[in-house]
């Protein structure tokens, strides 16, 4: 009986194999931010939603300034003693660039199911529209 372990064993791989498990991974060290943000567009609107899920409304504080969307709140510490905590606790802030100007007079949120969701209607005067072309 012939046991061919080339297929498996080239020298240096089981090596590669060992150094890429240990080697630390891109941002690993990293801490992702929170809430977590997504940023989209439709014609009329610009629309932030933002998970924060288990709080109130009014745990959360919105503030829109001339060039910025600021997202603030405080998770409350739950008490105990814990073998694992992955919920983040304590104050947070997102604060979400504006580079377009908005309509800040109908600037309205929701808070539905743990996500937040404020609508940024875009301005009337810089929604691109189409011109028509006169035929001479």
């Amino acid at each position: 009986m012939v046991l061919d372990f080339n297929t498996i064993y080239y020298p240096g791989r089981f090596e590669r194999l060992i150094e890429d498990f240990f080697r630390p991974q891109p941002g690993e060290g990293r801490r992702m931010a929170f809430p977590p943000l997504n940023l989209s567009e439709d014609e009329a609107n610009y629309y932030v939603r933002s998970e924060i899920p288990g709080l109130a409304m009014d745990a959360v504080e919105l503030t829109l300034t001339e060039k910025s969307l600021v997202i603030r709140g405080e998770r409350p510490t739950e008490q105990g003693k814990y073998y694992r905590q992955e919920r983040p606790a304590g104050f947070f802030q997102r604060v979400v660039a504006l580079n377009v100007p908005v309509d800040r007079d109908k600037v309205r949120a929701t808070l539905a199911d743990g996500v937040l969701t404020v609508v940024l209607p875009k301005c009337e005067s810089c929604v691109p529209r189409k011109i028509s072309i006169d035929v001479a």
